[in-house]
Formats: C-alpha cells, sequence, structure tokens
C-alpha cells in the first residue's frame, strides 16, 4: 500500500527557501517508488507559481493552505493548518528544515500526532526496509545513525540545510494542486507584523560560501571588510557569541551551539579563536579558511587553511585579490 510523505516548503519574500528542495529529497530518499511524495505550502501567496516550482524539484501534489493569519509565521496558526492537511491525508512522515520555524513547529506536530521526532538530520539512506537518518552528536564530533521503531509512523524529522542535495528541477514535472481550508479557530496571539534584522540578502542558514568575524574584529566598524569580502564571494556574513555579546554585531548572525548551524562550501573564520561552542555551529563546513594573529587558536586544529596574520592586513588582501580573479 502506497504511503505518502509530507515535506514542509518555507517561502520567503514570496520566494521558496532552498531547504524546502531539500526536505522534498529527503521524503524522496526515504520512500519506496510506489509512495506519493507531496509538498505542503502555508500561506497562499502565489501558491500556483511555488507549486509549479515544487513539482519541478519532484513533488507528486501540493497541499495550499490559505489564509491570511498565515501572513506572517505563528506557531499556533502554522500548526492549526499542518493539522488540517494530516487530516486530509495521513502522512507516514513530515519533513522540515531545520531552521527557526522547523525547529519550533516540528516538536509541536510531533506532540499533536504522538509521533516520533528526530532532528537535525544530515543524511537519510535506506537498508532493507528500514529507513536510517544520520544526525551529529557532541558538537559534530560523533555521527550517529537512528531508525523509527514504528515503520507505519508518523515521523517527523527536521533536516539540517545544506547536506541532503536537492534533484535537479525538471519543468516538465506536473503535481496536482489540493486546496485545504484553514479551520477555523481562534487564535491566542496574532503577528501584525515582522521587522527582520539580517547580515545580509543571503540567507546565513543556505549560504554556499560564509565570511565570520569573532571578538578579533574588535568593534562593528570591524565587520566592514569582511562585508566587503563576503560581497565579492556572494557570501553571507556571520559571528561568534564573542563578538554578538560585545555589542559587535545582532544575535542574528551568530553561528554556534546556541546560535545557528551552517555547512557552506567555504567557511571563512576571522579573529575567531575556536571555542566549543562556536565550533558546534560550523565545522560540518566543506572547507575552513581559519585567519588569526595566534598561532595557538584552537580554530586551526580544525580548519583545512590557516593564515596566522592580522585579518585587517589579509581580508583586504583577499577581497582584491578576489575581485581580480572573479572578474
Amino acid at each position: 500500500m502506497a504511503k505518502t510523505f509530507l515535506a514542509v516548503a518555507e517561502a520567503r519574500s514570496g520566494k521558496l527557501r532552498q531547504v524546502s528542495f531539500e526536505a522534498l529529497r529527503a521524503a524522496q530518499l526515504s520512500a519506496n517508488s510506489e509512495d506519493v511524495i507531496a509538498a505542503v505550502l502555508l500561506g497562499g501567496a502565489g501558491s500556483q507559481t511555488l507549486a509549479s516550482e515544487l513539482a519541478a524539484y519532484g513533488a507528486d501534489a501540493v497541499y495550499s493552505v490559505a489564509d491570511n493569519a498565515l501572513d506572517h509565521y505563528s506557531s499556533e496558526a502554522y500548526l492549526n493548518a499542518l493539522l488540517a492537511v494530516t487530516e486530509s491525508v495521513t502522512p507516514s512522515a513530515i519533513y522540515f528544515g531545520h531552521t527557526a520555524i522547523g525547529r519550533d513547529l516540528a516538536p509541536l506536530t510531533a506532540a499533536k500526532l504522538a509521533a516520533g521526532q528526530l532532528s537535525d538530520v544530515t543524511a537519510i539512506e535506506r537498508s532493507g526496509d528500514q529507513v536510517l537518518f544520520t544526525r551529529p552528536l557532541y558538537a559534530g564530533k560523533a555521527l550517529e545513525k537512528k531508525a523509527f521503531t514504528d515503520p507505519e509512523g508518523p515521523w517527523v524529522v527536521t533536516i539540517r540545510p545544506n547536506n541532503i542535495a536537492a534533484l535537479e528541477p525538471d519543468a516538465s514535472r506536473q503535481a496536482q494542486v489540493i486546496d485545504v481550508g484553514y479551520p477555523a479557530s481562534s487564535l491566542r496571539s496574532i503577528v501584525r507584523e515582522v521587522v527582520k534584522k539580517t547580515s545580509g540578502t543571503i540567507d546565513l542558514a543556505e549560504a554556499k560560501i560564509v565570511v565570520s568575524g569573532g571578538r578579533g574584529v574588535r568593534s562593528a566598524d570591524g565587520f566592514q571588510p569582511l562585508e566587503e569580502l563576503a560581497a565579492v564571494l556572494g557570501g553571507a556574513v556571520g559571528a561568534s557569541r564573542g563578538a554578538c555579546d560585545a555589542g559587535y554585531c545582532e544575535y542574528a548572525m551568530q553561528i554556534g551551539q546556541t546560535g545557528k548551524v551552517v555547512t557552506p562550501e567555504i567557511y571563512i573564520a576571522c579573529g575567531i579563536s575556536g571555542a566549543i561552542q562556536h565550533l558546534a555551529g560550523m565545522s560540518s563546513s566543506r572547507v575552513i579558511i581559519a585567519i588569526n594573529k595566534d598561532a595557538e587558536a584552537p580554530i586551526f586544529k580544525v580548519a583545512d587553511y590557516g593564515i596566522v596574520g592580522d585579518l585587517f592586513e589579509v581580508v583586504p588582501l583577499l577581497t582584491e585579490e578576489f575581485r581580480r580573479l572573479l572578474q
């Protein structure tokens, strides 16, 4: 009997986030060929265009819930909408991105459905009839493989961005769009407006290149050379907790155990000592480049390439050279 695997899509400013397509791929890796891969689109704005995009990435069906209460993310409103979808179709698994929304909504969904949950999954594989999920432990120093004890589900899973590669899009793929009515309910709170503070136009969690600064940047102005380098490379700017605590930048830029977890292709750490809390948020990066005046800084132990020097001398030189090479 065919099962249904749901992937919850996330949209920002009318555009789907890359992690939406990665969640679809996670569902595909968990399913058999006869199973149905469906996407859930909450909000409704531009749903037809977004549904076509989700179909191109492998969705067989798209469940769309439209209501004014979904214009901005709200735990209660989004949970009500998602539960309305699960009443229309009984899913064997629901996949979220391990984002701010996913980390909030997934456990609420699991509790309501009495489902098991796995968080921060970085790889999925089938072993016979079992689906194995890989996730990091101890700040990325170890990996564990886990499987759900109930093969029928429902399972709730969040996946770490930039780890499970999405399918190549195919515009010829088609998906059935199913409108699900938003359930009438009295919300305890309504989000009227969201004021955003970001590190730039590129989403930090999904950026392919991240340039981060620590206490070594010395001030808020010290991030300017990092921003210039990130702009040349098409990357995003992050920070250590030390830089955030010192007031050099917003906490929205924080990377680490109590901040965001990033896995870019290239991570450039500038003036960051390499405390274990910071390593927990970036140690899975493909290539790590460290720039620090202290040759004994712990960051060099995890770095693939290291430069011992003053970041205010090294970073502008890198920016100039990259600008020349990329012209």
